[in-house]
């Protein structure tokens, strides 16, 4: 699908994965609606890419605060593309802890609320939109959805951020082939390391560390390779149903 002037919408726009495909969506010519919470810094960032930037404060889990998402970036023209960044990370909570109680579920539960029914949310009304479109370069829309390496090796203490993300791989394929009568196309990116603002608040010695247990290139990820990936996948038509792994090579260890 060629990029230049259609209407998209990015999650989690206000930093990190989500503001750099915001940007790379800019510079390649697209309208972006900028979706977070509220209390994020979404309309500075939309104020610092320009015009063709708009900021919606939602969340995704909420159905009628992403529907108005969806309005504003279906108000600058048919939406096309949808790239879902947001998400949060796990609890880090042992299935048992050193006295051999069992987790909270609680716990467990409002990760895979956030992360699985939360994209699950956005699939579905994006979706809806999207069907409604006139066909383009043969397709009428594309959602990038994001899962995590954890979803194929997560590491003790991610039970539940494995079990949100693994059912995002999950709903990958399911997904592109129910939508594919309406020439929707769905697809996953599974980032591994990547440079994050968690990763920034630790020390210099282990962010190294993680860096060299990543066999080539052996750097933490950034933000504008998930951009340039996901921007690939809007473009590329013939990519469909597919989890993509985003690493470097790397597989986690158990811990």
């Amino acid at each position: 699908m060629n990029i230049d002037g259609i209407s998209t919408l990015v999650t989690g726009a206000s930093s990190g994965l989500g503001r750099a495909t915001a940007e790379l969506l800019v510079d390649k010519g697209a309208s972006v609606v900028l979706v977070d919470l509220p209390s994020s810094d979404g309309a500075r960032v939309a104020d610092e890419l320009g015009s063709a930037a708009t900021f919606v404060g939602a969340d995704v889990t909420d159905t009628e605060s992403f529907e108005a998402a969806l309005d504003a970036a279906v108000e600058r023209g048919p939406l096309r593309a949808v790239v879902h960044c947001a998400g949060r990370g796990g609890d880090r909570l042992r299935i048992l802890d050193k006295d051999r109680r069992p987790a909270d579920p609680d716990s467990f539960a409002e990760v895979l609320r956030v992360n699985l029914i939360g994209t699950y949310n956005v699939l579905r009304l994006a979706a809806a939109r999207m069907a409604e479109n006139e066909l383009r370069d043969g397709d009428r829309g594309a959602v990038v959805m994001t899962a995590s390496v954890a979803a194929f090796d997560g590491q003790i203490g991610q039970t539940a951020y494995t079990a949100s993300k693994a059912g995002v791989h999950g709903i990958t394929l399911v997904a592109a082939r129910d939508l594919a009568s309406y020439q929707i196309r769905v697809n996953t990116i599974a980032p591994g390391t990547f440079d994050t603002a968690m990763l920034a608040r630790l020390r210099d010695d282990i962010r190294e560390g993680l860096a060299a247990s990543i066999p080539h290139p052996s750097r933490l990820g950034d933000a504008a390779d998930y951009a340039h990936m996901a921007v690939s996948l809007i473009e590329n038509r013939y990519v469909n149903g597919e989890t993509i792994r985003l690493d470097g090579a790397l597989r986690m260890a158990p811990r």
